[in-house]
């Protein structure tokens, strides 16, 4: 009876010892009182302008994702085109390496973790019911000797039971973002109807699996990138709206993997009409996007470019 009335009442300090609340200094409802952060801080409207733009070869004009990995950049196309290309931090072409043993039918984002690098074969938007989506895995020294060991992880979604071919861009079931952790995948889908995104889970593991439905997001836009710094315990998207307006969306300050927990934040990117896929960081404040050529003549004619971001203003606290 005592250890139980001493459990109690140890339960009831620790409750009554926290105040919840805003914890993030940049935010319009801080709280300097609150000693645990609740998710609910709210930010002013941002936007910011790359420091630079640069064109990228026509090799590439269908970018779709990419990480920072060896001290290059790399991305790929989305679509027949099996090479990974190494980029330096202009946008050059310093490396090349070829997947010959895999076909790339809707490659649409690239990820990482400390061994392996992970490309998302999960590009669903033409008719929203794939039943092939994969993720490659690539241990990442054999990648380097250019002879790289691929594994693959198939999945399906655990809440999609309708297959019937949808007009292009319509389905709710589309990918083009995801990280990884130490045992799991994490993805983003891109939400065609809802312009919103929703986290689903799946092993980090070579077989079939379903992808469990974790949490949705209403980022109201287009989710086509991820990447992820656990030791900052922050992840950052990018996307664009349903009329080309890029953004980035800041997740950070969450507990464990639960990434909608903390602070969720939105930056608009001062570029007009631009299809931004890619997004990599190196420390976590400055940050590389890719954008696809996007030809929309006689009015629209964005060539493929890199782009470099700071955020430091925004994640240095």
């Amino acid at each position: 009876m005592k250890k139980a009335l001493l459990l109690f009442f140890l339960c009831i300090t620790s409750t009554y010892g926290q105040i919840l609340g805003c914890t993030d200094p940049l935010s319009k409802n801080y709280n300097p009182k609150a000693t645990q952060n609740d998710g609910s801080c709210a930010y002013k409207s941002v936007k910011i302008k790359p420091e630079y733009s640069n064109k990228l070869s026509d090799s590439i004009k269908e970018t779709s994702g990419l990480i920072a990995f060896d001290s290059l950049l790399w991305t790929h196309n989305d679509d027949h085109d099996k090479t990974i290309y190494g980029l330096n931090h202009q946008g050059e072409i310093k490396k090349k390496i070829v997947l010959e043993k895999v076909i790339n039918t809707d490659w649409e984002e690239i990820s990482q973790d400390s061994t392996h690098i992970y490309i998302g074969d999960f590009g669903n938007n033409y008719t929203g019911n794939r039943s092939n989506l994969h993720i490659l895995k690539i241990e990442k020294e054999s990648f380097l000797a250019g002879k790289p060991i691929i594994d693959t992880i198939s999945f399906s979604y655990s809440d999609q039971t309708n297959f019937t071919k949808e007009s292009p861009n319509k389905t709710n079931f589309d990918c083009e973002a995801f990280i990884v952790t130490t045992d799991s995948i994490y993805l983003f889908t891109k939400q065609w109807k809802n312009t919103k995104t929703s986290i689903y889970t799946l092993p980090n593991t070579p077989g079939n699996h379903v992808a469990q439905l974790k949490e949705t997001l209403d980022v109201k836009g287009l989710v086509t990138g991820a990447t992820y710094l656990p030791s900052k315990k922050l992840i950052v998207l990018c996307g664009y709206s349903k009329i080309g307006k890029p953004f980035l969306y800041l997740l950070y300050d969450y507990k464990n993997n639960d990434f909608l927990s903390g602070n969720k934040r939105r930056i608009n990117i001062a570029l007009p009409f631009h299809q931004i896929e890619g997004i990599a960081t190196e420390d976590g404040l400055h940050y590389y996007l890719t954008n696809e050529s996007l030809v929309r003549k006689p009015l629209i004619n964005v060539p493929q470019q890199i782009h470099r971001v700071d955020l430091s203003a925004y994640l240095s606290q």
